[in-house]
């Protein structure tokens, strides 16, 4: 078997943002939501990652339609998309539920809680998968 060295440096740019942010995003789990600095950063936090899933995204379709990848091309080529459409709608309901918070809802912390949990499961399972198809990757 022989592997495409193109292959691997898409599939290494692809892992990057998704490993950062599979690290980073825990951290928030020990802090507390109603501190407007907190979920400034975290907010900020999952803009980048949607904006770094839909480059990086772009960038690997490329590559791996190049290096004779179709499937792949497509499979990665349907994240960046859905990060690029994602975006906005899950920052507006960030922000949505920040501005509830800060009206006094008690219970948008709760709701900003589960928006971050329901990000980083989203990231754990792109990452499981995509590590889970490299050796598959690495193989022409």
């Amino acid at each position: 078997m022989t592997t495409s060295p193109a292959a691997l440096a898409a599939s290494v740019i692809l892992l990057f943002p998704m490993g950062y942010f599979f690290l980073a995003a825990p951290a928030f789990l020990f802090v507390k939501l109603d501190i407007p600095q907190v979920t400034q950063l975290l907010r900020g936090m999952f803009n980048v990652q949607f904006v770094m899933m839909g480059i990086t995204g772009a960038i690997g379709t490329l590559v791996f339609a190049l290096a004779g990848h179709p499937a792949f091309a497509i499979a990665v080529g349907l994240v960046a998309s859905l990060a690029v459409l994602g975006r906005r709608r899950f920052l507006d309901k960030m922000d949505a539920q920040l501005n509830a918070r800060d009206s006094g809802d008690r219970q948008a912390v709760r709701r900003l809680r589960r928006l971050h949990w329901a990000g980083m499961l989203c990231n754990a399972v792109l990452l499981v998968a995509f590590v889970s198809s490299l050796p598959y990757v690495a193989s022409t």
